[in-house]
Parts: C-alpha cells; structure tokens; sequence
C-alpha cells in the first residue's frame, strides 16, 4: 500500500489545492470524503452533515474512506487521498467516545508517511462546506497529530509554501524513500 499517501491536516490548510496540483501533474486523487458528504447533503436532508450529527457524518466518512481505498486498488502507480480512514476514525472517536481509531487505525492501508497541512491563518477560509472557525480547525488538526502515530504512521509537515512548492516537497520525499 506505499503507493496510497495520505494528505492530512488542518481543515483550511491548502490540502484539496495541493492535490489538485499533484492531479494537474498526472498523479491519481481521491478528494476528501467529507467534502464529497457534504454536498450530498446539502443537496438531500442533511441529516449527516457534521454540523447537526457528526456522528452520522463521520461513520459515512468511514464507510466512503473504505470504498475509495478499494476503487484505488485498480488505479497503478501512486495514489494521493485528501484525507483517508484515519481522519473518519478519529472524527468518529472524538463525536462519540467510540474506539474506532484503534479498531481502524489498527490495519495500515497508506503509507506509513502522512503529509500534513500545518495550520495556516492567512490561507484559512470557511465557506459552505466548512462552517467551522480557525480554532475549531485547530484543535481537529492536534488531534490528528497525535491520533495518526498511534496507529503507527510518521508525519511530514508541510511547509507553509506555495503549492507548487508543496508539491515538490511531497513528490521528493517519497522519491528520496523510493
């Protein structure tokens, strides 16, 4: 699974623009469940968006993170996700108390580097689909910090770049491992 890397982070930091980057240079993404969630139920009942239940918001996260590790199972060569089933777990654990990052977290699908957005003010925007302020988006991001280790992943941090530059750096430091 080395070739499934993980783009993480802080909600507002640059994720879903760096992958379209790395997409721009021929590379296959899988863009982040919950945004793709959201729009759905916005566009239904809403019933699952993480504002009014985030429990249901984040089992579906779950459910999708799943779906899209096995549809990239047919794609060859690397693999970008902007976020994965770490980011669904540790949602889930933090709405409800469940251990779901330990039940999830437990079988590694990525790999084992998880790149990860740093918060950014100056870059950070709500909008629709992220109703959250900056320090809401914080403290997700320091609970992913220590949740992805857990689960034995090593984080890369992000410089705070340009995505050109972001770009780079991620595609060197997996060229520099192999």
């Amino acid at each position: 699974m080395q070739r499934f890397v993980v783009i993480s982070g802080c909600s507002g930091g640059g994720k879903s623009c760096l992958l379209t980057e790395l997409a721009r240079r021929g590379y296959a993404v899988v863009e982040e469940p919950g945004r793709r969630i959201v729009a759905e139920e916005i566009a239904g009942d809403g019933a699952a968006l993480p504002w009014v239940d985030l429990a249901a918001f984040a089992r579906r996260a779950i459910r999708l993170a799943l779906e899209d590790i096995g549809r990239a199972s047919g794609e060859t060569g690397r693999v970008f996700f902007d976020r994965g089933l770490v980011d669904a777990a540790v949602a889930l654990q933090h709405a409800t108390g469940e251990p779901a990052l330990a039940t999830l977290g437990a079988r590694r699908h990525y790999d084992s580097r998880v790149f990860m957005t740093p918060p950014w003010k100056e870059i950070y925007v709500a909008d629709a689909e992220r109703r959250h302020g900056f320090d809401d988006a914080v403290a997700e991001y320091e609970r992913l910090v220590e949740a992805y280790p857990m689960v034995g992943y090593r984080l890369v941090i992000l410089p705070m770049a340009s995505i050109a530059e972001r770009a780079d750096f991620v595609l060197r430091a997996l060229e520099a491992s192999g």
